[in-house]
């Protein structure tokens, strides 16, 4: 079986690291594995990109040209919307592989036209990194159920008119995905049950497989050699919260964060804990948490996220709205117990009481109670973190999650196949 893998990136977000995890683990396991990628950062011989600078340029400049559209609307929110109207190469490219099956994943920045998807003749297995196949153009909808309808009058766009960008989207979505072979592979329940209720997909099949991680590139490191390398405290507990664009990205829940690090400074942990941070820089005018904290900065290499991970006692991922969060699957691995708010796929990884904590959402006292509850027992804390690996290791490796996708594959292909 020969899987061709469309992916905007192989290594840029958390999507196309996963993108880019499924395609080794596919070639582990003996299928002929191809990414087809608009920016590469591997040197990976079977990862396919624009060789020429200006390639590189013009894929750039892709998406600045297909946000135009959204100058019209004065009062959009900062939230990411992907309209994908430009024309690509994709379907030509793809033809040339001859793929058996082409396995789709976070394709926007402009990188695959919505019209593409009906033009690809194997079969498509879509992977969704988050809401945006089922939307009007946003990749989360942050308490907006319009796509439930035919989305339209978009808060996100500030619009109170139906036939608006966000309708205009849509219904390019409903023409396109009718006339696509879709199978859509959802990466959480909540995603798959989105994925279900949605008007767009609602009559497609949709599974649900979660993420799959590197057990070798992501495990325990010694902890206090962690610290040592990176220059963070030995004397601490380490609390350690991440996320690309980790301070500013509001569905991240950087802003729910501070308030429950103030209460348990005010509540006797101001010398015991300090607050580590990555995926920010230091600002300018620092946020007071009530504790010491370490802005480490942008690392996308697994060794420095494996140490970070082995460095901090607890992860906390506080975010209003998440599918499967990497960092989250990224520090268990590492034994590593994590906190957060009982949302999105956050249940699929994070077993209450036995390797983490799910706080209410969004109670800030609740996540303040599970921090503390995490890290005041040293014996309860071992036992957390024991069961933090352990639960990757049975349940999201690379392979697990590559040989849930070729029995998919196998499955797509035979029905395609059927007369």
């Amino acid at each position: 079986m020969k899987v061709s893998i469309l992916s905007t990136y192989d290594r840029a977000n958390g999507s196309a690291r996963a993108a880019y995890r499924l395609h080794q683990g596919l070639q582990e396991i003996g299928l002929a594995s191809q990414m087809v990628v608009q920016g590469k950062q591997t040197a990976d011989a079977n990862v396919i990109a624009p060789k020429s600078k200006l390639a590189e340029g013009l894929a750039k400049a892709r998406v600045t040209f297909d946000g135009l559209p959204l100058k019209l609307y004065r009062q959009r929110k900062s939230t990411l919307l992907s309209l994908q109207w430009l024309p690509d190469r994709c379907a030509t490219q793809i033809k040339h592989l001859k793929p058996d099956i082409i396995n789709l994943h976070w394709a926007n920045d402009a990188y695959v036209q919505i019209e593409t998807l009906a033009k690809l003749k194997p079969p498509l297995v879509w992977s969704l990194h988050d809401m945006w196949a089922f939307t009007g153009g946003c990749h989360y909808t942050q308490g907006c159920d319009r796509y439930r309808q035919a989305c339209g009058a978009c808060p996100h766009l500030g619009s109170q008119t139906d036939l608006d960008l966000s309708r205009w989207v849509w219904q390019r979505k409903r023409k396109t995905w009718r006339r696509a072979n879709l199978t859509i592979v959802a990466l959480s329940q909540w995603l798959g049950d989105c994925a279900r209720e949605s008007s767009l997909l609602k009559d497609i099949r949709v599974e649900v497989i979660p993420n799959g991680i590197d057990t070798q590139a992501y495990k325990p490191i010694d902890k206090q050699t962690a610290r040592q390398l990176l220059g963070l405290p030995s004397d601490k507990q380490l609390v350690l919260f991440g996320a690309l664009k980790a301070t500013s990205d509001q569905r991240k829940g950087f802003h729910l964060l501070q308030p429950a690090l103030r209460e348990l400074s005010q509540n006797g942990w101001h010398d015991r804990l300090e607050l580590v941070v990555v995926g920010a820089s230091q600002p300018d005018t620092p946020t007071d948490f009530g504790f010491k904290t370490h802005y480490l900065g942008t690392f996308a290499d697994d060794l420095t996220l494996a140490l970070i991970y082995s460095a901090a006692d607890l992860f906390v991922a506080p975010s209003v709205q998440e599918n499967l969060a990497n960092t989250v699957m990224e520090a268990l691995a590492c034994g590593t117990p994590c906190v957060a708010f009982k949302v999105g796929g956050m249940p699929d990884m994070i077993d209450p009481y036995q390797n983490g904590y799910l706080a209410q959402p969004f109670e800030i006292e609740d996540l303040a109670q599970g921090i503390a509850w995490v890290l005041e027992n040293t014996d309860r804390h071992q036992a957390l973190a024991a069961n933090a690996r352990e639960t990757v290791m049975q349940r999201f490796t690379l392979e697990i999650q590559a040989h849930r996708y070729a029995t998919l594959f196998e499955d797509v292909i035979k029905t395609t196949s059927s007369p």
